[in-house]
């Protein structure tokens, strides 16, 4: 089954086409909005909505003739429709259900958050269900059993922001450019990461997240501080970050007896929080892998592959009636 597949839940317009049996990547464009929205510290809603409606039409294009495919060799069209930025998602979920129309193929409505969830059994062949996964980014921050496709439990949750976004809002802090995950990482390389203890909230029994403490106390050190050395208070940050995400990674696999352990979403792509990942997981005798880099972050190709897992499972989809869910939880990935 080939999926065509659109992703504008956020700042990144992006195709691509997917054979899901055999977990080939067919074609994948992707433009991003970073640049256009850096100077205003953030994703302008407007600003992002306009640019996929301009981008649009020929990354399609673009995606179709990088595959050598024609519409008729293409079995259904997906977008998602949700979590994301209401403009943001119409634009793109409009245009694939237009697409759909045109050609004769299939509408998928496919969750955001389950793209992410899926990644690593399109990357990882050796991956069965089930897994537990640590999704990480801008807008999530949640322990899951993957059980199945379309089967998902939800163990824990950040109660305050998530992790990508305590990171963009301490690299604002620190006068980096938004998003802050890559600069902060790369400022920290040249930072000792024990230099600054800083607090490591919800330490408990619980696999909920919280990290609004420790934004704050990078604030309140930085006004009692204003010579610190941010290279060493971006490593500071970024290791108690990773200690947070897998301190709580470890109570799940103690809880949950995981053998398979996967991170996903863009916070992924960082390298220490992955490292000590890997590290957590081989004391407890379990594997661990994540997306390559590229396919962290928003991207279409994990839109195809979810909508693809679940129209060969068998699972409903409401199709071309399908309004928009800027909020649309994984536990609620019924479409």
């Amino acid at each position: 089954m080939i999926i065509f597949a659109i992703e504008t839940s956020c700042d990144e317009t992006a195709a691509a086409i997917v054979d899901v049996p055999t977990r080939q990547i067919l074609a994948q464009t992707l433009t991003s909005e970073i640049l256009s929205n850096a100077p205003y510290g953030g994703v302008v809603p407007e600003l992002t909505a306009r640019a996929h409606q301009q981008h649009l039409p020929a990354i399609v294009n673009q995606t179709l003739a990088k595959s050598g495919l024609g519409w008729p060799q293409i079995n259904a069209i997906a977008a998602t429709t949700g979590p994301g930025l209401t403009t943001a998602l119409v634009i793109g979920s409009t245009f694939a259900k237009t697409l759909a129309v045109a050609t004769g193929k299939p509408f998928l409505a496919t969750n955001h958050i389950e793209g992410h969830a899926l990644t690593p059994h399109l990357t990882n062949p050796a991956l069965t269900f089930p897994y537990l996964l640590l999704l990480v980014s801008g807008g999530h921050c949640q322990l899951v059993n993957v059980n199945n496709v379309g089967d998902y439990q939800l163990l824990g949750t950040t109660v305050d922001d998530a992790v990508g976004e305590c990171f963009d809002k301490v690299g604002k802090l620190l006068g980096l450019p938004h998003p802050a995950g890559p600069a902060i990482e790369n400022l920290a390389k040249t930072g000792n990461p024990h230099a600054i203890k800083l607090p490591h909230p919800l330490k408990d029994q619980s696999l909920n997240f919280s990290f609004s403490g420790l934004k704050t106390a990078v604030r309140e050190h930085l006004l009692k501080h204003p010579d610190t050395n941010h290279a060493d208070l971006a490593a500071s940050f970024q290791h108690t970050a990773a200690e947070i995400l897998t301190y709580k990674t470890k109570r799940a696999i103690q809880q949950t007896q995981a053998t398979q352990v996967v991170a996903a979403g863009g916070v992924a792509a960082n390298l220490t929080i992955r490292a000590k990942l890997q590290q957590i997981c081989a004391e407890h005798h379990a594997t661990f892998s994540a997306p390559p880099l590229k396919l962290c972050g928003d991207n279409a190709v994990m839109i195809a592959y979810a909508a693809g897992l679940r129209h060969l499972a068998n699972l409903p989809n409401t199709g071309l009636p399908t309004a928009v869910r800027p909020r649309w939880p994984l536990s609620e990935s019924h479409i």
